[in-house]
């Protein structure tokens, strides 16, 4: 048994200050209860019952109790902390998935557009009811006034972003005749957006297929369009488009501007047509024209419509 000093010296009534070799601690109580504080931070709490020899024990080693309790609130700030990083990892997840879900709308309401060019159109100006020379070479037929009315209410100018350099001729009152190159490299999307089963957004490449169908679309949603937008503008019966594009000229092997759809079209027929359910390709191969298409190969070279 090893050698121990101890040394109890009363303070007060009820307290004592023991002192040990290795530590010290305080007393504090009467006969039957008492505790003591010791300088290890083992705090001991002693209940017995005088002349029984039954007592109740308790020691608590207070630096392992602060030591649990700070390390729980440093558990409970990481729980806070890894809380509060889920949150934010959801709260950026659902942003993202959100963006995704409006590029993805944005991308289908762009596609949308494109094969419904047709749909809107110029409001008819009714000539007669015009004031001024302009309006009387007009009625009497006169096609330098048709021209006129062209140059100066352009109707055209806001296919711009559909099409490039309108030109107009005529030589009959009842007839009038448009060109316009097709934008089909520029406007038409190669890539599409498509969103997975968990909302994220994917693309990938068109296939071939689809995007020369959407490309038919475009074209003959915009022949429709420019054939209104005349119709509105003119007193004339009929109109003819010519829809050019770069394509593939296989006697040269080179791409070069040609004549893809040629088409007549007459106010009869556009008078009974309902613009927003149509189909434009359909609406167009309803009328006498001129058009090479191939799913798998798109349009070729076509030879123009001419009433003379």
């Amino acid at each position: 048994m090893g050698l121990r000093f101890r040394k109890s010296i009363k303070l007060l009534p009820g307290v004592k200050l023991n002192l040990g070799t290795k530590s010290a601690s305080v007393s504090v109580g009467k006969k039957g209860i008492h505790q003591s504080f010791s300088t290890t931070g083992r705090t001991t709490t002693s209940i017995g019952i005088p002349g029984t020899g039954v007592s109740y024990v308790k020691s608590i080693n207070m630096k392992s109790a602060f030591k649990k309790l700070f390390k729980g609130k440093g558990k409970d700030k990481d729980e806070k902390a890894e809380k509060k990083a889920d949150t934010k990892a959801a709260a950026a997840s659902s942003k993202e998935l959100k963006e995704a879900q409006e590029t993805y709308e944005a991308y289908r309401a762009q596609i949308e557009a494109m094969k419904r060019v047709h749909t809107v159109a110029d409001k008819p100006i009714d000539w007669n009811k015009e004031k001024g020379e302009l309006a009387k070479r007009i009625l009497a037929g006169d096609t330098d006034a048709y021209l006129e009315a062209v140059e100066a209410k352009r109707p055209f100018d806001d296919l711009l972003e559909y099409g490039s350099g309108f030109e107009v001729g005529t030589d009959d009152p009842s007839l009038l005749e448009v060109e316009f190159g097709v934008k089909s490299e520029d406007v038409i999307p190669e890539l599409e957006y498509v969103l997975d089963a968990k909302g994220n957004l994917k693309e990938k490449e068109l296939s071939k297929s689809a995007y020369n169908e959407l490309v038919q679309d475009y074209v003959c949603s915009s022949i429709l369009r420019v054939a209104r937008d005349s119709f509105a503008l003119l007193p004339v019966d009929k109109v003819i488009v010519h829809a050019t594009d770069n394509i593939l000229n296989t006697a040269t092997g080179m791409d070069e501007e040609m004549t893809i759809v040629s088409v007549l079209l007459e106010r009869g027929r556009f008078d009974n047509m309902n613009f927003e359910k149509i189909d434009p390709s359909d609406a167009v191969e309803a009328c006498v024209h001129r058009m090479n298409f191939k799913k798998t190969k798109g349009f070729e070279a076509v030879d123009r419509i001419s009433l003379q």
